[in-house]
């Protein structure tokens, strides 16, 4: 095909790739907008006897049942410059459905005779038996890409046309980002939600210039949670699980004094810091902050962010590390002058 050709076939695809994905969450193959995979945002949420709702995104099925909840969950960030993928290739269509879904589109001759005759050569589209590797039936997959839906950068790389896999044999290893079980570890950390991180201070509501603030989580909220992605076609798993490890606190004010002097509170039998008791003021709190002057009409933004150590486990009896993950919040801390009384 002359190169003119080519690079308009490509900004069509491209055109049309982004039009329908951001304008529905049905799947869209793309190729010269139909030819091959260009990602899609396939989602639908199933319940099944015990409650336990689990999401399919992207021909990905979550087990969301352990993961954080309530309001202040978020997700955590990696601590490193990697990311989970921001597309991936999956079971897609058996070989009835990638007919159905590419003969009306060949018939339509939008895509041009010669496109619609290359596409019906490759997948045999005349052999009634063997076309689209009918022969093949319960024995594999067409796999195609999809998108993670808030579209980060890379995105639009998975640009493959359809490929086959069979049942137990591993996708090609040129396809980047075909799901493996490390791969679906991967996308179930970007599922991952953990506890806000709001931490309890004592004094409350206003502490004291020069006076240690004792500071800590509540233990009940700061548990492991975890997340399962599967692709039960093909029987492949994987469960991502966060576990807390660490409190950073920043004061907000280089006029302050943190405990331990990094700043860092270790987890300590399931504990991040220790709640203050009555009596203790004069002690030095395992996890806290002293300012060294006060915050005046003000208050001083207090950033309080958690560590997560993120590792996985995976059909087959895979398993490893993946990065770090952080959540923080900031909370307003308001510092008072200690006031004395003369007499």
């Amino acid at each position: 095909m002359p190169a003119v050709s080519k690079c308009l076939r490509c900004a069509i695809a491209a055109a049309i790739v982004l039009v329908s994905v951001m304008s529905a969450p049905t799947a869209f193959a793309g190729g010269r907008g139909e030819g091959g995979s260009r990602g899609s945002t396939d989602q639908q949420a199933n319940v099944d006897g015990n409650g336990t709702v689990s999401v399919t995104v992207g021909g990905v099925v979550f087990d969301r049942s352990k993961n954080g909840s309530g309001d202040s969950v978020g997700p955590v960030t990696s601590s490193t410059s990697w990311s989970p993928p921001a597309c991936w290739y999956a079971p897609k269509f058996n070989p009835q459905e990638l007919q159905d879904y590419l003969e009306p589109i060949w018939e339509a001759e939008s895509t041009g005779y010669q496109w619609d005759a290359e596409q019906r050569e490759k997948y045999n589209a005349k052999d009634e038996k063997k076309g689209f590797n009918k022969d093949k039936a319960g024995k594999g997959f067409w796999w195609g890409s999809y998108v993670n839906e808030s579209f980060p950068p890379g995105w639009d790389k998975c640009d493959t046309d359809y490929f086959w896999v069979d049942i137990g044999d591993p996708p090609p290893a040129d396809k980047e980002n075909a799901v493996t079980p490390e791969v679906l570890a991967e996308l179930a950390y970007a599922e991952i939600r953990v506890p806000g991180t709001e931490v309890t201070l004592a004094p409350a509501g206003a502490t004291k210039v020069n006076l240690p603030t004792w500071a800590w989580l509540d233990g009940a909220e700061f548990k492991p949670v975890s997340v399962t992605a599967s692709v039960e076609e093909i029987g492949v798993n994987a469960t991502a699980t966060a576990e807390p490890v660490s409190l950073r606190i920043e004061p907000g004010t280089p006029d302050a004094e943190t405990y331990p002097a990094s700043g860092v509170c270790e987890i300590k039998d399931g504990r991040i810091g220790a709640p203050y008791e009555k009596g203790r003021a004069d002690d030095t709190p395992s996890c806290g902050v002293k300012y060294l002057r006060s915050s005046g009409e003000g208050t001083f933004p207090l950033q309080a962010t958690v560590t997560w150590e993120i590792h996985w486990t995976g059909s087959g009896g895979a398993g490893g590390d993946l990065p770090d993950g952080t959540f923080g919040a900031t909370q307003d801390v308001v510092v008072q002058e200690i006031q004395a009384v003369n007499r």
